[in-house]
């Protein structure tokens, strides 16, 4: 608990850390091609830095254009925004709700409200992602250091065996689930941005994105990805639409992402469905959102550093995966007490 506190206590700088060491896995085979292909170790380093930026600065990029762009969009349903909140509160109050505890309520519920707290939340997303001066300086140096340190980690397998062995499930471990989420999350964005351009939702591309990113929240990632569009379609065409776009959310972002995906991550991994949604609460009140887009990540190096190092624990991995577990062997026969007859 001393350790949580802690690390929730600092979560500004720890999450940046965790981000770019995350990100410096996911390059790092291309760091060992260009070696093993005879590039020189500048160079090496070189096109690592450069992808890891990219990388960056486009998610942070394409983040800060979408945000400025729903912000201008915003203001133009004003009219439509006040006429269905005068048609919420006829309703409620038909009920025997007071209008005048329904119109305070909602009183400072408006477009240019909600465009600025899109603008707040999005802005310092990107401004972490792509801005910071401390991620792009952690992220430099362990681009630097990731050139080395597979042969750092040769040196070491004599005297701790068992932790060369848990950082490297660790690494191969986070490379698959940030595979699989990626190509998943691909898919979804790409059926998303079509099915919303076609239904004429505003910004697809920009809830496209948005798609992308949640994908990476475990389990209710889908959910989030889901509210912004399906509000903009319920200004954009009432009800019908909104219920439209829920509805083929539900069948095409509920159904890969929270029916196939989480097995193919769970088999990638070795994490339980339950393990992966308890990650994800536990990381995000730990270090906020990006604890809630890096939680697999975060509990497989968990794992690696408090399980997989220890040979004595290996049964809680049977505990903590999912699926059908193998079965038990059967037990050898014990042999009969001495001096007795068989």
């Amino acid at each position: 608990m001393v350790v949580v506190a802690g690390v929730r206590g600092v979560a500004d700088i720890v999450a940046p850390v965790f981000l770019a060491l995350m990100l410096t896995i996911t390059v790092s085979p291309l760091t060992q091609w260009l070696r093993r292909h005879g590039t020189p170790v500048w160079l090496a380093i070189t096109a690592t830095i450069v992808a890891s930026y990219l990388i960056l600065i486009g998610l942070g990029g394409a983040l800060i254009v979408s945000a400025a762009q729903l912000i201008d969009l915003l203001p133009e349903y004003a009219a439509r925004f006040a006429t269905l909140r005068e048609d919420m509160v006829e309703g409620l109050s038909g009920l025997g709700v007071s209008t005048e505890q329904i119109r305070d309520a909602v009183a400072g519920v408006n477009p240019t409200a909600l465009a600025g707290l899109v603008g707040t939340v999005a802005g310092s997303l990107a401004g972490v992602l792509s801005n910071g001066v401390f991620l792009l300086a952690v992220l430099f140096f362990l681009c630097v250091d990731a050139v080395h340190f597979p042969a750092r980690l040769h040196s070491a397998i004599a005297e701790r065996p068992q932790v060369v062995s848990a950082l490297r499930t660790f690494a191969h471990g986070t490379r698959r689930y940030l595979l699989v989420s990626t190509v998943f999350g691909l898919i979804v964005a790409i059926i998303d941005t079509l099915m919303l351009w076609a239904l004429g939702v505003p910004l697809p591309v920009l809830w496209g994105l948005l798609a992308f990113i949640t994908n990476y929240v475990p389990n209710v990632g889908f959910v989030i990805g889901l509210v912004p569009p399906a509000l903009l379609g319920l200004l954009e065409g009432g009800a019908d639409l909104m219920v439209t776009v829920i509805l083929l959310y539900c069948a095409v972002n509920f159904v890969i992402q929270s029916l196939i995906q989480p097995k193919v991550v769970g088999d990638a991994v070795g994490l339980s469905a339950t393990v992966s949604f308890l990650s994800l609460v536990v990381w995000a009140w730990m270090l906020g959102p990006l604890g809630a887009l890096l939680a697999i990540p975060l509990s497989l190096l968990a794992k690696g550093l408090l399980i997989d190092i220890d040979p004595s624990a290996s049964w809680l991995n049977r505990l903590l995966a999912g699926g059908r577990p193998a079965e038990p062997l059967a037990p050898t026969e014990s042999p009969p007490p001495r001096g007795s007859a068989r």
